[in-house]
């Protein structure tokens, strides 16, 4: 009896297998007659049911497609399981998606299950193109990202580059080492705390450190999420397995953002506004051009904590890792500083125009170690891309790595060389042109209507950290003697290029501006 039970029940399995497996060949069979009438740019051989994700076994993400790249050209298209997914990896191609086709491919990606969280698409990075978006870059730029917003909060970036100093100098005076990876975090998570919800680390019961741990967790969960996509009618899978997570981070996000907007609502008058206040000054305003709700809030804070923390403390930490393994470079940033600054002071945001050459290392940090490597868009509507047809709803993926170490537009594109940015005498006082970094083959933030409204505040952030560290702290790295280097190798992560291993050394003082107070 028992043994015919179990045969039944593996009758039933072997059918239900052999029924996902009728379903899936019919809807590849569906699609390939949909494709095979249109001329589709190159793909590489793929695989049934997979398709190409083989392929994507290297990590990170964007080394993998700059492999298939190279092998395969510049322009691909990809079966990524169920999702069809177009590679661009060269200039002349991503000018074609920024600048000719721009509108086209105005929007990201709707990942799987992005409407079923709470504040899935409320935020301004995933929100489709349209009034709502448009409204809303428009109030960030205004309200927090503008030169005139930048220029006022200058002073909370230098107070917290000051404690970030502070902490550095009173490590250096125990002989004790310093975690770059985590302290950077901190400084980011102050700041971006400070000008959105006028709070920072450590106050109000580490609610700036719950939001940046969220900030993580959700990222990866979301890239769990994200695995959906490629499942197609069984994408119901991705969402039993880490849907319940989502929801649970999504909940504490909530609760949290909740609390913030009560105490600001309740707080009365204050002399300094911050972002919140702005929001919910528009919350209120029944004349308002677009409509929002508290939700909408929410997943717009989310979204700025998101790209204002973890990247900009990435692309600092990348940059003092380069120049401590260079220390030619570190020693020539450092006699800038001190020649155009005097070895009384600290040096500050002020300064920044008058040295040229840490801005040339900040653009190649920034080259070659690109924040967000790979820039997502989506086509709105089909359209063609050097005379291939790329159908509707096609996921884009611009490899920003692969083309920041192209040998057609970099000399020696794998070689740290912060000259190849020095520009012309002629050139050196237009400043603003230069460091709004309008160079044809340079688009590490992406570019068009979805590039990276937070270009400025990253610039400053990075420019004046790396400038301080190098004018006050010599750096030893742990190994023997005095040739050992960072780890330079990148993480697995998502979408962003992190540090596999934190930029962990011993610093050691060569200038302590507060010598003295003491």
């Amino acid at each position: 009896m028992a043994e015919n039970q179990y045969n039944f029940l593996g009758l039933i399995f072997i059918c239900f297998l052999s029924l996902i497996l009728l379903v899936l060949v019919s809807l590849l069979k569906r699609r390939s007659k949909q494709t095979t009438r249109l001329h589709l740019p190159p793909s590489p051989p793929s695989l049934p049911f997979i398709g190409h994700l083989h392929y994507l076994r290297t990590a990170p993400f964007c080394k993998s497609l700059h492999n298939l790249s190279t092998r395969y050209g510049p322009l691909l298209y990809l079966r990524l399981g169920a999702k069809r997914c177009l590679v661009v990896s060269s200039l002349s191609m991503a000018a074609e998606i920024f600048k000719t086709h721009d509108l086209d491919f105005a929007s990201r990606p709707s990942f799987a299950f992005a409407k079923e969280l709470p504040l899935g698409n409320l935020g301004i990075f995933g929100s489709p193109y349209g009034n709502y978006w448009r409204f809303m870059k428009k109030l960030c730029m205004t309200e927090l990202l503008s030169d005139r917003q930048l220029e006022r909060s200058r002073a909370v970036r230098h107070e917290e580059i000051v404690r970030l100093l502070k902490v550095v100098l009173e490590l250096a005076n125990k002989k004790e080492v310093v975690n770059m990876g985590t302290e950077l975090m901190k400084l980011t998570n102050s700041i971006v705390s400070r000008l959105l919800l006028s709070i920072r680390c450590g106050e109000q019961g580490d609610e700036a450190e719950k939001i940046t741990e969220l900030v993580k967790e959700s990222f990866e969960v979301g890239s769990k999420m994200c695995f959906g996509d490629i499942l197609g009618p069984f994408k119901g899978l991705a969402f039993r397995l880490y849907g319940r997570h989502a929801m649970d981070v999504t909940r504490r996000y909530d609760e949290i953002f909740e609390r913030v907007l009560k105490q600001h609502e309740e707080g009365g008058k204050r002399e300094a506004k911050d972002f919140v206040d702005v929001l919910l000054r528009v919350l209120k305003y029944d004349n308002a051009e677009v409509k929002i709700t508290r939700d909408h809030i929410k997943g717009i804070l989310l979204d700025l904590y998101g790209g204002g923390t973890g990247s900009t403390a990435e692309g600092i930490q990348w940059a003092i890792a380069e120049v401590i393994n260079h220390p030619d470079i570190f020693k020539k940033i450092r006699e800038e500083i001190k020649s155009v600054v005097g070895s009384t002071r600290l040096v500050e945001e002020s300064d920044i125009p008058r040295l040229p050459y840490l801005r040339a290392v900040v653009k190649e940090t920034l080259r070659l170690h690109t924040p967000v490597p790979v820039a997502p868009r989506e086509c709105l509507k089909s359209c063609k891309i050097k005379g291939f047809d790329i159908p509707e709803k096609t996921m884009v993926a611009i490899n920003l790595y692969a083309i920041m170490r192209d040998p057609e537009l970099w000399d020696n594109p794998t070689e740290f060389r912060p000259e190849r940015f020095l520009i012309s005498d002629k050139d050196k006082d237009n400043f603003e042109g230069a460091d709004r970094m309008e160079l044809i083959n340079f688009i590490p933030f992406g570019a068009g209507r979805k590039s990276c409204p937070g270009l400025m505040f990253a610039l400053s952030m990075l420019h004046t950290t790396i400038a301080v560290m190098v004018q006050c702290f010599d750096f030893k790295v742990g190994g023997e003697g005095d040739q050992a280097k960072i780890n330079m190798q990148a993480g697995a992560g998502g979408l962003s290029l992190s540090m596999a291993h934190p930029v962990i050394c011993l610093p050691v003082v060569h200038f302590n501006p507060f010598a003295s107070e003491a």
